[in-house]
C-alpha cells in the first residue's frame, strides 16, 4: 500500500464512523407521531414530539405510535331481545390522546385496537341490541349506534378517544329479512287505507257543506223575491244580451208590460 494513501483511509474511515455514530445518536419523529425512547429494554415515562432530536446511540432506539384518526373495521355477533342472531358490521373511528402514548406502548406494546377497543366496542353492541327487537334493530340504526358509542366510551375510558362507530352494514336470517319486509308492506298498506278513507270523508263533507250552502242561497234568493218582485226584473235586466226580449205581464192582474224575457240564451246567434 502507498503511504501516502495511508493518511487519507484513516481519514476516510474516521469520517465514516463519525457519521455512523451520529445517525446512531439523532432521531426524527414524523408528524402525526408521536416518539417514546427505550433504552436497553426500558422505555421512557415521556413521549417525544413530532421533530429531530438527540439520544443516546447504539443503546437508545425510538419507537413511534401514531395519535391521528384511525379506521379499524369489526365484527359483532349480536342477539336481539327476541332471541334473534343479528351480525353488525362496523367501522370504529378511534385515535390516541398524546397523554396515552407512553401507556399504551406499555401496556399494549403500541397497538390497542385488538386487545382494548375491539372487545369493548363488540360488548356495547351486544348489550344495546340485546334490548330492542330484530326489526326495532333494523329501524333504529342511528339509535343503536349512539348507544354502543357512549357505551364503549365509558367501558374504554379516556385512555383512548372513540370518535365515531359507521354501522356498515346489519345481516340477518333470510327468513327473518322477509318476515320484516312483509310486515313493513303491510304497515305501508294499512296507512295508504288510512289516507284514502280520511280523504273520502273530507270529499263528502265537502259535498255536503257545498249543498247546504247552495240550499241557504236558494232560501235566501227565495226570501228576497218574496219581498221584492222587482229583484226579478233586476236580475233579467243584469243578464240581458240586447236581443228583442219577449214582454208578459209581471203577473196575472197586472195589465202593463212590466217582465222582459230573452227570446234566445245569450251565447245563441239568429239565423238572418
Amino acid at each position: 500500500m502507498n503511504p501516502a494513501l495511508r493518511p487519507l483511509l484513516l481519514l476516510a474511515a474516521a469520517l465514516f464512523a463519525v457519521v455512523i455514530v451520529l445517525s446512531a445518536a439523532t432521531y426524527v419523529v414524523d408528524p402525526g407521531t408521536r416518539g417514546i425512547k427505550v433504552t436497553l429494554g426500558k422505555a421512557g415515562d415521556v413521549f417525544l414530539p413530532e421533530g429531530f432530536g438527540l439520544k443516546a446511540p447504539f443503546i437508545t432506539h425510538i419507537v413511534t405510535l401514531n395519535v391521528k384518526q384511525r379506521t379499524m373495521g369489526l365484527k359483532a355477533d349480536c342477539f336481539s331481545s327476541d332471541l334473534q342472531q343479528i351480525k353488525v358490521d362496523v367501522r370504529v373511528l378511534f385515535r390516541i390522546p398524546e397523554k396515552s402514548v407512553v401507556q399504551i406502548y406499555k401496556e399494549y406494546a403500541g397497538d390497542a385496537f385488538d386487545s382494548l377497543i375491539a372487545p369493548r366496542v363488540q360488548e356495547a353492541l351486544k348489550e344495546v341490541t340485546a334490548l330492542q327487537t330484530a326489526e326495532q334493530i333494523v329501524k333504529n340504526r342511528e339509535e343503536i349506534k349512539q348507544k354502543a358509542i357512549a357505551s364503549a366510551r365509558h367501558k374504554i375510558g379516556e385512555i383512548l378517544h372513540v370518535e365515531d362507530i359507521v354501522i356498515r352494514n346489519i345481516d340477518l336470517s333470510g327468513e327473518l329479512e322477509h318476515a320484516i319486509e312483509a310486515k313493513m308492506v303491510a304497515e305501508q298498506e294499512a296507512a295508504k287505507a288510512r289516507f284514502t278513507q280520511q280523504q273520502t270523508e273530507i270529499e263528502a263533507k265537502t259535498v255536503i257543506i257545498r249543498a247546504k250552502g247552495e240550499a241557504e242561497a236558494i232560501k235566501v234568493r227565495g226570501e228576497a223575491l218574496k219581498l221584492n218582485p222587482a229583484f226579478l226584473n233586476l236580475q233579467i235586466v243584469e243578464k240581458w244580451n240586447g236581443r228583442s226580449p219577449l214582454v208578459v205581464p209581471a203577473n196575472a192582474a197586472s195589465r202593463g208590460a212590466s217582465l222582459l224575457l230573452p227570446l234566445s240564451p245569450p251565447d245563441t246567434h239568429a239565423t238572418p
